[in-house]
């Protein structure tokens, strides 16, 4: 049977974005006050600034953690197990209400489309006292498969 060769392809802005965009499984990596790593399971999105949006509370560990120290790494899953992968490293912003209402609606047209009554969307946000994430992207890639090394292909 033959092996799969593991890729790595080198993009843009515009195809880093194109490959976040419909993949919403994220591991949001930020850095606990002693240096060492925290990851977070999250569920993203893109707004149409090309930022990385994630929705989140105030009292979370990554919130602490990107309100001390910005800077943060975002590994984007395909939905598949064994599907392509990228990393995207940039600098948080959190929003908290009421600056973050609107863009809590951004967030969910980003991930699920239209909701079918906004006002309740919008006061659900307010009850829950929710946080936005915003990322903006200044390193990224390679989009990645896994696999075997070339030179390992046809053993």
């Amino acid at each position: 049977m033959p092996r799969t060769i593991a890729t790595n392809t080198d993009v843009d802005r515009e195809a880093m974005l194109d490959f976040v965009r419909p993949r919403h499984h994220l591991i949001l990596l930020t850095q606990r006050a002693g240096g060492a790593p925290q990851s977070s399971p999250v569920t993203g999105g893109v707004d149409e600034a090309g930022r990385i949006v994630i929705s989140t509370y105030p009292e979370r560990a990554k919130t602490h953690n990107l309100r001390r120290a910005p800077d943060c790494s975002v590994l984007v899953l395909s939905d598949e197990f064994n599907g392509a992968w990228l990393q995207v490293d940039g600098t948080a912003e959190v929003l908290d209400l009421p600056a973050a209402l609107e863009p809590l609606v951004d967030y969910f047209r980003a991930i699920s489309g239209e909701h079918p009554n906004w006002d309740e969307y919008r006061q659900a946000m307010i009850d829950q006292g929710k946080s936005l994430i915003r990322i903006t992207p200044t390193r990224w890639g390679p989009i990645a498969t896994g696999g075997f090394p070339a030179r390992l292909a046809n053993d």
